[in-house]
């Protein structure tokens, strides 16, 4: 009689601690989702901004009559590429179209060693995010762009891709004649 009280009470005691055990892990696995995908959303929201002041960087060409590389000293939405994926380092906004090694493929963010920045650097370790951005002409007259982000998450699971979009416009006659 002994030995089935004890299984009984083995019994409950480890039904009593599975459950919670259990539910402990569903509660850690839908915050660390959550907090993919906010860290997504604010990556893409980030390279929104970082094309934005691309643009903006321009008015300031334009006005000070600084031409940069190829482009003319006139293009409001110089140094943006259009049509092609690229990614852009948001700490200093530098673009980079995606064909780098011929495989047309973006390579995933990577972060410094305190994991506070996320950019592109040597040394810098990979992160599980891929961030892509496209740029394309809305209107026959090329004054307004869409730009497209992109954020994807490597490493399998269950994980929505992250895709914002937003339109720039020429706000300001940049004498393209566009």
């Amino acid at each position: 009689m002994t030995l089935i009280e004890t299984l009984v009470a083995i019994t409950i005691l480890s039904v009593a601690i599975v459950a919670p055990m259990s539910l402990t892990i569903q509660s850690l696995l839908a915050a660390y989702y959550a907090r993919d995908q906010v860290v997504a959303s604010n990556l893409a929201q980030e390279a929104i901004e970082s094309v934005r002041a691309v643009r903006d960087g321009n008015i300031l060409r334009i006005a000070l009559n600084i031409p940069e590389g190829s482009c003319t000293p006139t293009n409001l939405l110089c140094g943006i590429p259009i049509g092609e994926d690229f990614m852009i380092d948001t700490r200093d906004n530098e673009i980079t179209e995606c064909d780098i090694d011929g495989t047309s493929a973006c390579n995933p963010l990577q972060t410094d060693p305190g994991e506070t920045l996320y950019g592109y650097q040597s040394g810098w370790v990979d992160t599980q995010f891929v961030r892509i951005v496209r740029a394309e002409f809305v209107d026959v007259a090329e004054n307004e762009i869409r730009i497209t982000v992109t954020v994807t998450r490597e490493g399998g699971g269950v994980f929505p891709s992250v895709v914002i979009h937003e339109n720039l416009y020429r706000w300001v006659e940049d004498g393209s004649g566009a």
